[in-house]
């Protein structure tokens, strides 16, 4: 590893990354749990839902997304939805325990009413005291400090994955338009909640890839979402083979190791992880879960299952 001059104190490579996945199992689960207590109490976990406020009908190439207008996968555009509807369901998610309500919206990039309506509900969640967090899209210059004056804390906006498999899945965003929208949302004074897909054909060296993309930004993400590839019938990915459990798990660990500070969020594709699977995944290191019976537009364990789950573990919400 190589030391830099700036705050960020490690830039890893790939190379050091590839040696983390190639531990033993075990050997790599009790480096990143030690990891983990050094900087977050043991046994809490961060609870979010996320909700879709705008959904399908995106005009983006993403080939694991079932929300872009460009494939046939029974998702229909919908409008905007309205305020006290979100409100609602931002009042259910905090009642049921969540502490961070995420609202996503399939947008290539929000045009101005867009996002003065969503200002609105960002300010209507916040006040009800629960931690904010929106998914738009690609932001232009301004955006992100109008969302800041709203009281947003987190803005998600994932790399998806390495520079270097990126083109086999997108072709209508560079990879710099997402580099970018992190900075605009860094200089407006927003957390950063930002992560990938695994298990979309890209091989341990591009997970690893990954992971020192989202390392080496300085700062590194706050959050980072790492989400197992949920395949959906009519996209490019469905018939994509799954990804090995331990081989998610590795992830997840190194991802911790990498970025110890970070919440590891264990996110999309959880649904297809076993109970014993899950705890591993806590093992690891992952200290946040989606929390809810949906993820925008795919399944997600349900509540009574998660607080099932969590209490046969010995696991609390985090306060």
């Amino acid at each position: 590893m190589n030391q830099t001059a700036s705050c960020q104190a490690v830039a890893w490579q790939v190379e050091d990354l590839l040696a983390l996945y190639d531990l033993p199992l075990p050997e790599l689960l009790y480096r990143a749990g030690t990891v983990h207590r050094e900087h977050f109490p043991a046994g809490t976990i961060q609870l979010s839902t996320l909700l879709s406020i705008k959904t399908g009908g995106c005009p983006e190439d993403c080939a694991y997304c079932p929300q872009s207008a460009r494939y046939d996968t029974g998702v229909q555009a919908e409008n905007l939805m309205p305020l006290d509807e979100v409100l609602a369901a931002a009042r259910a998610a905090r009642d049921k325990g969540a502490q961070r309500f995420c609202m996503g919206a399939a947008w290539r990039s929000p045009k101005p009413h867009q996002l003065d309506a969503v200002a609105e509900m960002v300010a209507g969640v916040k006040a009800l005291g629960l931690e904010t967090c929106v998914t738009l899209g690609m932001l232009r210059e301004g955006q992100a400090r109008q969302l800041r004056a709203a009281g947003l804390d987190y803005y998600n906006h994932n790399l998806d994955t390495s520079p270097e498999f990126y083109g086999s899945v997108i072709s209508t965003r560079p990879y710099q338009d997402r580099l970018d929208t992190l900075e605009r949302v860094r200089e407006a004074g927003i957390s950063v909640c930002c992560g990938g897909i695994v298990g979309m054909g890209e091989s341990r060296r591009q997970r690893a890839g990954l992971i020192a993309q989202l390392a080496n930004l300085d700062p590194y993400p706050e959050s980072v979402p790492i989400n197992n590839l949920v395949r959906v019938e009519g996209t490019p990915l469905a018939q994509t083979e799954a990804l090995d459990p331990f081989e998610f798990i590795r992830t997840l660990a190194v991802a911790r190791i990498a970025m110890p500070r970070a919440m590891v969020r264990l996110s999309a594709g959880r649904e297809a992880l076993n109970d014993a699977e899950q705890a591993l995944c806590f093992v690891a290191g992952a200290n946040s879960i989606f929390y809810g019976e949906a993820l925008l537009t795919t399944a997600n364990p349900q509540v009574q299952a998660d607080q099932l789950l969590l209490a046969r573990l010995g696991l609390h919400a985090q306060a």
